[in-house]
């Protein structure tokens, strides 16, 4: 068996969904990953220790700029939020240039996904929800036991599947998310995303939280899937106006904004991204 030596290769550090450094949702990026397999990449992702690792790739597809590969620490992704935004930001600022005006096209599991820069801000094209719907009764149960709050304070609850199997719940108040002490254990496998109105910052619509049992981070700083999904929910429904900010991590200590807008029939889903680390990795 013939040893193959690792070899540099361009890695960065971004800090996504916040205009200030460290206050995000970091993202680890290995910038040219061709020749790495799975198992290199999956492998990597556990040791960096971060939500999410991606991998660019030069794309199959010939209506993509670059292909991505998402993984967690234990598994792959088809798509996630933060890692787009954050990967792309990575790409245009590696010289990469979109063969579209106007759009960066990413190919990974999900398909093609559209990045737009929205006035020096990139946002991406929600996918389309591939599991959408009210949760059962059992499970409608098990979330509000979760949370530890009444079963009647859980406004409604939605699977809003688009990559991730996220439950999107809805209670009365920002202050309600944010006042959360939940039971991971009892969430069992359920991916839970919580939003609730903000009344208080003008600045702000809705606070959110996500948590899900097992990853190493149980609570995500700042999470793009469901803030698509939730968009695609609360527009859907008229619980949400067609442009809103949603803040999420604010009981990490961070200070995520999600920015959401609805044009054409289209959500997008937006954020500001920072480069904090640059240099290479050997693999």
């Amino acid at each position: 068996m013939t040893f193959k030596a690792p070899r540099s290769r361009p890695f960065h550090q971004v800090d996504v969904f916040s205009s200030e450094p460290y206050r995000g949702n970091p993202l680890a990026v290995v910038v040219d990953a061709e020749g790495l397999s799975g198992r290199q990449m999956q492998q990597f992702a556990n040791w960096t220790n971060l939500s999410e690792t991606t991998f660019l790739l030069p794309p199959t597809d010939p209506r993509a700029d670059y292909r991505l590969r998402i993984f967690t620490g234990s598994e792959e992704f088809p798509f996630a939020g933060h890692p787009t935004l954050g990967s792309a930001h990575t790409w245009l600022e590696s010289g990469g240039v979109p063969k579209a005006d106007g759009f960066v096209v990413q190919e990974c599991g999900a398909g093609l996904v559209r990045v737009k820069n929205d006035g020096g801000r990139l946002a991406f094209a929600g996918p389309p929800l591939t599991r959408f719907g009210p949760v059962d009764g059992t499970t409608r149960r098990q979330v509000a036991a979760a949370l530890r709050r009444p079963e009647a304070e859980v406004l409604d609850a939605s699977w809003l599947v688009n990559g991730p199997e996220w439950i999107g719940v809805l209670l009365s108040s920002a202050a309600q998310v944010r006042a959360l002490q939940p039971d991971l254990a009892a969430m069992g496998s359920l991916k839970i995303g919580v939003i609730g109105p903000e009344r208080d910052d003008p600045g702000i619509d809705f606070e959110v939280r996500t948590f899900i049992p097992g990853d190493a981070m149980m609570e995500d700083p700042v999470t793009g899937s469901f803030n698509a999904g939730a968009a695609h929910w609360l527009i859907g429904s008229g619980r949400a106006p067609d442009q809103y900010v949603a803040a999420q991590g604010t009981m990490l200590g961070r200070a995520g904004r999600v920015h959401v807008s609805a044009d054409g029939g289209e959500i997008w889903v937006g954020g500001d991204s920072t480069t904090c680390i640059r240099g290479s990795v050997l693999l």
